[in-house]
């Protein structure tokens, strides 16, 4: 039992670091176009950038994996990654500083996967939902811990200092990665279905409704969140020296999201989403308005981050059931979905936000958040819809 627990804290505090790592950069957006010859708006493109890379890159390099052993994969990866993080860290340009940032996100998904396979062997039964749902929340605890710390560094040391501590406590991460996981596990492989039987499941209008559905939910925000540290510098007037404490409760609110998405999954599940879209769209919608007051623009942010991740459980457990009641052969791929369609949203919210804030101001951000916010409504009210017309087949 010690031995599990330790295994399953190596696996949470490589999930922290991955999260730490990709989350970092909406802290020390500031500190990073200052230090460089771009302004706000450009160095918001390294969210856009990371979440591309992040999304494209995993499907490809999880296929790559094949039968090799997962524990040199996962060391393969992480030396890739600490090393990547090294490189930010020291990068004496923008263009080095985008480059290091790409290949961090090429292993940061695959990454995941492989604590994810792990967990999944690791775990006894009755753990096994436990472990994988705390795997999942290191990235949740990297956005109330992680990015309150770097900012705090980057307040203090400068933002180099963020990525000299991911790097370094990956490093030491690597070691106890070597000694405390299994070396003798692979991934088990099918002869009966290929790579095309798999992609099968794409063609399901529910699958492409519900990839829709989370591209553009997590868009809504990130067209805000990922200017988060200017919005409380210089829309809020927030102290500098108060903006980590700013980040932590944006980050609390975030993680309890995540605990109520689950809530929502045991209940209604999509069905309540309408509702939430509609109050984000109010939210995101009234922000300029709400920012003229302080207190109530810090209360409206932190209202958007209560809504930001409850989406997570009803759509993941919405495409892993579609995928063992009709594709069975998709389940892997299915259980990545969301992952992946999420990073592509965030780089069309941190994409749309830049656009925002570069040709029209930070005030704009939040209806532009609102669009999206509005976009993803149709697209739910669409998903629940086709579900409905599913069942009505499925019972007839």
């Amino acid at each position: 039992m010690q031995k599990f627990k330790t295994q399953s804290f190596i696996l949470i505090l490589t999930s922290f670091l991955l999260g730490f790592s990709e989350f970092i950069i909406v802290g020390i957006l500031d500190d990073i176009a200052a230090s460089f010859p771009v302004d706000v708006s450009t160095a918001g493109y390294l969210v856009t950038i990371f979440a591309l890379a992040y999304a494209i890159s995993t499907p490809f390099v999880t296929t790559l994996i094949g039968q090799k052993r997962l524990l040199n994969v996962l060391l393969f990866l992480m030396s890739i990654f600490t090393i990547g993080n090294f490189v930010t860290a020291m990068a004496p340009t923008y263009a080095i500083l985008t480059i290091s940032r790409i290949v961090v996100a090429v292993v940061s998904g695959a990454g995941i996967s492989v604590i994810m396979a792990f967990g999944t062997y690791l775990a006894p039964i009755e753990k096994r939902a436990w472990l994988v749902a705390w795997i999942f929340s290191g990235f949740s605890i990297a956005s109330v811990f992680g990015v309150p710390l770097g900012t705090f560094l980057s307040t203090q040391l400068g933002w180099r200092a963020a990525f000299y501590l991911i790097a370094g406590l990956s490093f030491i991460l690597l070691f106890f990665i070597k000694m405390s996981l299994p070396g003798d596990l692979r991934q088990t492989t099918s002869d009966s279905t290929g790579f095309t039987d798999q992609l099968a499941i794409l063609k399901d209008r529910r699958i492409q409704l519900s990839a829709l559905v989370a591209m553009f939910s997590i868009a809504g925000i990130y067209s805000v969140y990922t200017y988060l540290r200017p919005i409380f510098s210089s829309e809020l007037g927030i102290a500098p020296s108060m903006v980590t404490l700013a980040f932590t409760a944006y980050g609390f609110m975030s993680l309890l999201s995540n605990q109520l998405s689950g809530k929502i999954a045991e209940k209604r599940g999509l069905l309540t989403m309408p509702k939430v879209y509609i109050a984000e769209i109010f939210l995101l919608g009234l922000l300029p308005v709400f920012l003229n007051i302080s207190w109530v623009g810090f209360l409206d942010l932190m209202l958007i981050g209560l809504t930001m991740y409850l989406l997570n459980s009803p759509i993941q457990l919405h495409m892993i059931g579609i995928a063992e009641n009709s594709y069975p052969q998709s389940m892997v791929l299915a259980s990545s979905f969301n992952s992946i369609f999420s990073n592509i949203g965030i780089a069309i919210g941190s994409a749309v936000g830049s656009q925002i804030a570069q040709n029209v101001g930070m005030q704009a951000l939040g209806p532009g958040g609102a669009v999206l916010a509005a976009i993803t409504l149709v697209l739910t009210l669409a998903l629940n819809h086709k579900n409905a017309q599913f069942t009505e087949s499925v019972e007839t």
